[in-house]
């Protein structure tokens, strides 16, 4: 450890690239799929990740970039608020983990887990994975994300996405190593190839780029409608932070929930987050693929991140390569985001299972149950719908429903001990 924090510079700038390659299949696959400049992502993922590390005295290793739990909120808000008003209500979101920061400062971490326990954030979780998946198969089949056009062929589309599906499986479960880390990158490349041979890709964009190109930055404007709409949204990112500060503590052994403290943490993200929506880029969060990454290096010297963040802000800026990023078909990403937003929805299912939630418990039953269903088929009351709104009812009939403690999950109040 004390090797890798002396290293010298190029040493760790090589590192920083190499932790932005682990975080970049993820990262623009995002706006791609919202319908926001990759370039902006990239650079607002560099700006977002170097406002955390400030906040946090730069004591994590740890890379923040676009959220995917934001992606449906996005699409539906954008079709019925437009683009800007979207991005303000991001940026209320973003302010959402800067008022709970304050209030862990004030009150400690306890409350978060009463407010919050695993059989409210997991269904929420659970809603995020499967409620994307129709954006999947309508990409895989060759359409829009929304299914209303059809972009390649359906017989040409399927080949390609599940191409590039099988591709992401095999590194993903056989691949060793570092190459292990991104297997989001090989599925794009190979998807990418085999929709080049079948003449599917249109390269014009690139050769019409120019090399150095200012980010299609975006101002946010802000309503009442659009704010409330999204707010909600922000709570399920939340609690994959924590969840994500936990993961990085256990791999380097040290327990950033005191030092640097969830405040901080929170804070960071939250300003993060708000940042990027002021320029028109993705909401930030915690990468934990990138954890992963530290994990098999074993290098957890947080300056590597600062790299990855400079890295990150100077591609931003090379037009050509935001070009090439926007001429990668949709069923190269449909066959991808087949497993992408499956996985999203194990881990819901991976924190019922691991906080030992009973679900043969009415409570509980319930909560989850009317969670999955009114986020899945996207109810809308009010102001709410989707997600946002399984979030909210998620809150408070965990809030009004009797029940013993063991119900909300028999490690929920056992004292923390990793």
């Amino acid at each position: 450890m004390q090797d890798h924090a002396q290293a010298p510079v190029w040493k760790q700038a090589l590192a920083g690239s190499q932790m932005l390659l682990v975080a970049f299949g993820a990262l623009v696959l995002m706006p791609l799929i919202t319908g926001l400049d990759p370039n902006v992502a990239l650079f607002t993922a560099g700006i977002g990740t170097l406002i955390f590390h400030l906040v946090t005295g730069g004591q994590i290793p740890i890379f923040l970039a676009s959220s995917f739990a934001f992606i449906a909120p996005i699409l539906a808000a954008k079709t019925r608020f437009g683009l800007e008003e979207t991005l303000g209500g991001l940026m209320a979101a973003g302010l959402l983990y800067v008022a709970l920061s304050a209030a862990i400062k004030l009150r400690g971490t306890g409350f978060i887990t009463r407010l919050l326990p695993p059989v409210v954030i997991a269904p929420v979780i659970m809603t995020i994975g499967l409620g994307l998946a129709p954006i999947a198969v309508h990409m895989a089949s060759g359409r829009t994300g929304d299914g209303s056009a059809v972009l390649v062929p359906y017989d040409t589309a399927i080949w390609v996405a599940m191409t590039s599906l099988l591709v992401t499986i095999v590194v993903a479960v056989w691949a060793k190593g570092i190459f292990r880390m991104i297997p989001i990158m090989f599925g794009v490349l190979v998807g990418y190839a085999l929709s080049a041979v079948l003449g599917i890709v249109d390269t014009s964009p690139i050769a019409e780029a120019p090399w150095f190109a200012v980010p299609n930055f975006v101002t946010p404007e802000f309503s009442w409608s659009a704010v409330l709409f999204m707010l909600p949204v922000a709570i399920a990112p939340a609690i994959e932070h924590i969840g994500d500060i936990l993961a990085i503590g256990n791999v380097t052994r040290k327990n950033y929930l005191e030092k640097p403290g969830l405040h901080r943490t929170l804070l960071g993200d939250g300003l993060a987050t708000s940042a990027a929506s002021m320029l028109g880029g993705p909401p930030n969060t915690t990468y934990s693929e990138v954890t992963g990454a530290v994990m098999l290096t074993r290098n957890f010297n947080p300056r590597i991140m600062w790299w990855a963040a400079i890295v990150a802000i100077v591609l931003a800026f090379v037009g050509k390569f935001g070009a090439a990023l926007q001429t990668i078909p949709a069923p190269v990403m449909g066959g991808i985001l087949c497993l992408l937003f499956g996985s999203i929805a194990v881990v819901g299912l991976n924190a019922l299972i691991r906080n030992q939630v009973d679900l043969s418990q009415s409570r509980n039953l319930v909560i989850v149950g009317v969670t999955l269903v009114f986020g899945i088929g996207n109810l809308v009351l009010g102001q709410l719908e989707g997600i946002a709104l399984c979030a909210v009812v998620a809150v408070v009939l965990n809030l009004v429903l009797p029940g013993s403690k063991e119900a909300w999950g028999k490690r929920v109040n056992e004292p923390a001990t990793d």
